[in-house]
């Protein structure tokens, strides 16, 4: 099995070099790409160097099982049909193929089987948020169809990539030092602040990173599900959280819900009000599971269920579930 990293320079990039290490997927060849800035680093992984090549349009793919990309919208179009032209299975995680009706979108808790029809020998991995979310919508899905979701999301600086990262903690030093704030990667200064603001507005006023929710939800559930959201960028290091709303065609009590999300493989239930236990993404960045807590009745519909969502963005959102991918289609050529 040979894979390759296209991006692993970047934020993603490195989480996905980090956890093949960890869950010791079954890899006997890696090849890394990146940008001609980022050709001749090295990396290490499992105690050998290996030395980053340029992505360029030529014959490199050619023996690669599977591709994990993270570089971008306009690299996976460009670099498509040069990773995929000699059978290489392509997982993207930029949007530019996510609603492409010959390009699978694959949460592998949710619908995995979709990744075995990919036409084009590429598989969308969904938006963070999106991918978070439907975690916790498919237990409920199982009790009951859900018709609508309100949510409302509160997405940390790793969501802009490392670079971000590092403005938010060079801000909340100009801040604390009482000197101009650096304000480069958002549209506002984000230290001591939220922004209800993240990518473009589209016609309708809501953002691409809204309707992606919307969109992406009813493509990887096979869904009419409606979904209203509102994506707010927080002053918080790693780790998105998300306030969810469903109501169900069915009547739920919170004990079916809660019993739901402790029997689903991916989610960790921390519910408990009286002791203060509930998710907090100060904890629980580095962690593979989607966390959900606050499972109460919706006052206003008595078909509605609410509750509270963090995952880690970089792994979950991003790295982890492009390598759930990957597993799945190995497990399914044995």
């Amino acid at each position: 099995m040979k894979i390759a990293i296209v991006g692993v320079s970047g934020a993603v990039g490195q989480e996905l070099l980090k956890i093949l290490d960890q869950r010791n997927f079954p890899l006997t060849d890696l090849v890394l790409f990146g940008s001609k800035r980022s050709a001749g680093q090295n990396y290490n992984f499992k105690g050998k160097e290996y030395t980053v090549k340029e992505l360029q349009h030529n014959d490199d793919f050619k023996g690669v099982d599977i591709a994990l990309v993270s570089a971008g919208g306009g690299t996976s179009l460009e670099f498509a049909e040069t990773i995929t032209k000699h059978g290489t299975i392509m997982i993207d995680n930029s949007s530019a193929f996510r609603m492409d009706e010959n390009v699978p979108l694959v949460v592998p808790e949710v619908n995995a089987e979709d990744a075995l029809n990919a036409p084009r020998n590429i598989i969308a991995n969904p938006n963070c948020t999106t991918i978070q979310m439907v975690v916790s919508l498919k237990p409920i899905e199982q009790l009951s169809h859900i018709k609508r979701v309100h949510v409302s999301s509160y997405q940390s600086a790793s969501g802009a990539g490392a670079s971000a990262m590092d403005e938010l903690v060079q801000q909340l030093k100009e801040v604390v030092e009482g000197k101009n704030v650096t304000v480069e990667k958002f549209s506002y200064q984000l230290a001591l602040n939220l922004i209800p603001h993240i990518d473009v507005f589209t016609d309708n006023d809501y953002t691409k990173e809204e309707m992606k929710m919307f969109n992406e939800t009813r493509k990887i559930m096979h869904s009419d599900i409606a979904v209203s959201a509102t994506c707010v960028r927080v002053p918080v290091m790693r780790a998105h959280s998300e306030s969810i709303w469903v109501e169900t065609e069915e009547e739920l009590t919170v004990e079916q819900v809660r019993d739901a999300f402790e029997r689903f493989e991916g989610i960790v239930v921390e519910d408990n009000p009286q002791e203060r236990k509930y998710p907090m993404p100060l904890f629980l960045s580095g962690k593979d599971e989607v966390f959900v807590g606050r499972i109460r009745k919706d006052l206003t519909s008595p078909k509605g269920i609410t509750f509270w969502s963090v995952s880690d963005q970089i792994r979950k959102g991003a790295a982890l579930n492009a390598i759930q991918i990957a597993e799945y289609l190995v497990k399914q050529k044995k």
